[in-house]
C-alpha cells in the first residue's frame, strides 16, 4: 500500500470520528446565590448623599487602587506600598500565580503535535561467520491525540480555572497583608495616644500625690490619703508599662508583614491622624465580583465542573496519530540516497471494557465534587453579605459611641478638677478625688479606643467589599 493510499484512509478515518464525537463536559453555568437588593444597614439614600457616598463601581479585574491613603497618613502609604515586595505570604501568592500559569500552557501544548528529531550510529557484529556491519539511521516522528471527545479541553479549561483561582487568592493575600498592616499601624498609634495620655496622668498623680504629702505633713490629711496617692501613681506607671508592651509587639508584628526581622524595624513616636473615610458600599451584586475569596470559590466550580468531562472521557476510545520518516543505511555517505528513505504512519486506538465500574465512581465524585464546590461558594457568598452588614453596623453604631465617648470625658474631666478643687478646700475626702480621677481616665482612654475602632472597622469595612473602589469620572 502506498504512503498516499494509507494516509489518506487515515484521515478520512479521523475525519469520521471527529464529525461523529462530542465534547462530555457539561456546560458551565455560574451557580446562583442570594442577592438582596440593598444592605440592611445601609443608610438611607438622603443620608448617604449628605455623608459624601457614592455607589461603588467595581470589575473583578480592576486595579483596586491604594485604599489606605483615604485615611490621609503618609507614613501609612509608604508602609503599605511596600507590602506587594516584601510580604512572604504575598511572594509565595505571586509564585503560586506563575505556577499556575504555566500549567496553563502545559496543557494547551497537549492539543498540538509532539515531533521528535532522532540519530543512531550502531556497530554489531558476533562469531567467525557473522561479519561486522554498521548502521546509521536519521528520522523524524510526530505523534498526537486529537481531543475528539473533549478530555484535553477540559483539561486546559481547568488549568484556567486553577489559574483565576491564583489570581483571586494572590488578591485576597495582598488585601489581607495590607489590611492586618494598615490595622497594626491604627493600633500602634492608638497605644502611643494612649501612652501619651498616661504619660500626663501620671505628671497629674505626681502632682496630686506631693499635695497629698503636704497636707499629710500639715496634719490636714490622714496617712490614708497619701497611701492611695501612692498605689494610684503606681498603677499608672504599671499601664505606662503595659502600653510599652503592647507597642513592641505591634512594631514586631508590622516587620513581618513588610518582610523584615523585628529587630530591624521601628517606628517613631508620631502625630496620630484620626481619620475615618466614607466607605462606599454599593450595592449587595457588586460584592459578587469584587471579592477575591468569592471569586476563587466560584473558580473551584469551574475547576470541578471541567473535572467532570475528564472523568466521562474515559467511556470513550482515546485515539492516538503516529508518524516517522527517515533514512537508514550501512554508511553514512549513502544515508540520505532516496533509495535508503523509510517512513511509517500509524493510528491506534484504546478502550477499557471492564474496570468494574470504577469509571461510573470516578464520574460520580467528580460530579459530587462539583457540587460540594456550588454548596462552598453559596455559603462564601452568605458569608460575605453577613460580614459586609456586620461592618456596616459597626461603622454605625462607633460613630454614635464616639459622639457619646466625647461627652462622657468632657464631663469625667469637669467632675475630676471640681473634686480636687473641693478636696484642696477640705471639703471631700481623698477617695472621692481617686474615684473621679479614675472615672476621668477611663473616659478619656474609652474615647481614644472608640476613635480607633472606627478606623479599624473601615479598614475591616474595606476589606469586606474587596478592597478599595474606582469613581467614575463625571
Amino acid at each position: 500500500m502506498s504512503p498516499n493510499r494509507f494516509s489518506s484512509m487515515t484521515l478520512a478515518v479521523l475525519a469520521a470520528l471527529l464529525a461523529s464525537g462530542c465534547a462530555v463536559t457539561p456546560a458551565y453555568h455560574a451557580a446562583s446565590t442570594p442577592q438582596p437588593a440593598a444592605y440592611k444597614e445601609t443608610a438611607s439614600a438622603a443620608d448617604k448623599a449628605a455623608a459624601g457616598w457614592s455607589e461603588a463601581a467595581p470589575a473583578d479585574m480592576l486595579e483596586r487602587g491604594p485604599w489606605w491613603q483615604l485615611f490621609g497618613d503618609p507614613v501609612l502609604d509608604q508602609l503599605a506600598a511596600s507590602i506587594e515586595v516584601s510580604n512572604q505570604n504575598v511572594a509565595a501568592a505571586v509564585a503560586n500565580y506563575a505556577q499556575a500559569r504555566a500549567l496553563v500552557q502545559q496543557q494547551r501544548a497537549s492539543l498540538f503535535p509532539s515531533v521528535t528529531l532522532s540519530a543512531s550510529d550502531t556497530r554489531s557484529g558476533g562469531g567467525d561467520k557473522t561479519p561486522t556491519a554498521n548502521q546509521y539511521r536519521a528520522s523524524i516522528g510526530a505523534s498526537w491525540e486529537p481531543d475528539i471527545w473533549g478530555k484535553l479541553g477540559a483539561g486546559v479549561d481547568n488549568a484556567q480555572a486553577s489559574l483565576q483561582i491564583s489570581a483571586a487568592e494572590l488578591a485576597a493575600a495582598r488585601l489581607s497583608a495590607q489590611g492586618e498592616l494598615a490595622t497594626n499601624y491604627f493600633s500602634l498609634r492608638q497605644t502611643d495616644a494612649q501612652k501619651a495620655l498616661l504619660d500626663a496622668t501620671v505628671e497629674g498623680y505626681a502632682r496630686v500625690l506631693q499635695i497629698t504629702q503636704n497636707r499629710f505633713d500639715a496634719g490636714l490629711a490622714a496617712r490614708s490619703d497619701l497611701l492611695q496617692a501612692e498605689t494610684q501613681l503606681a498603677n499608672a506607671r504599671i499601664d505606662q508599662l503595659t502600653l510599652t508592651r503592647q507597642r513592641a509587639t505591634l512594631e514586631h508584628a508590622m516587620a513581618v508583614l513588610l518582610g523584615k526581622a523585628a529587630s530591624d524595624f521601628s517606628l517613631p513616636v508620631a502625630e496620630w491622624k484620626v481619620v475615618v473615610p466614607d466607605v462606599p458600599a454599593g450595592v449587595p451584586s457588586t460584592l459578587l465580583q469584587r471579592r477575591p475569596d468569592i471569586a476563587a470559590a466560584e473558580r473551584r466550580v469551574a475547576a470541578a465542573n471541567a473535572q467532570i468531562g475528564i472523568a466521562r472521557s474515559a467511556y470513550f476510545p482515546s485515539l492516538n496519530l503516529t508518524g516517522s520518516y527517515g533514512y537508514a543505511a550501512a554508511s553514512s555517505a549513502g544515508l540520505f540516497n532516496a533509495s535508503n528513505n523509510l517512513w511509517s504512519l500509524g493510528l491506534s486506538a484504546a478502550q477499557t471494557l471492564f474496570d468494574a465500574g470504577a469509571t461510573r465512581e470516578r464520574v460520580a465524585g467528580a460530579e459530587a465534587q462539583r457540587d460540594a464546590a456550588i454548596a462552598q461558594y453559596r455559603q462564601s457568598v452568605l458569608a460575605a453579605f453577613a460580614d459586609v452588614e456586620n461592618q456596616l453596623a459597626a461603622t454605625r453604631v462607633l460613630a454614635q459611641q464616639q459622639d457619646l465617648r466625647k461627652q462622657a470625658s468632657a464631663a469625667a474631666d469637669q467632675v475630676e478638677a471640681q473634686m480636687l478643687n473641693r478636696y484642696r478646700a477640705g471639703q471631700v475626702s481623698y477617695s472621692d478625688v481617686v474615684t473621679a480621677q479614675n472615672t476621668a481616665l477611663t473616659a478619656r482612654r474609652a474615647l481614644v479606643q472608640a476613635q480607633a475602632d472606627r478606623q479599624t472597622t473601615a479598614i475591616a469595612l474595606i476589606q469586606s467589599l474587596g478592597g478599595g473602589w474606582h469613581v467614575p469620572a463625571p
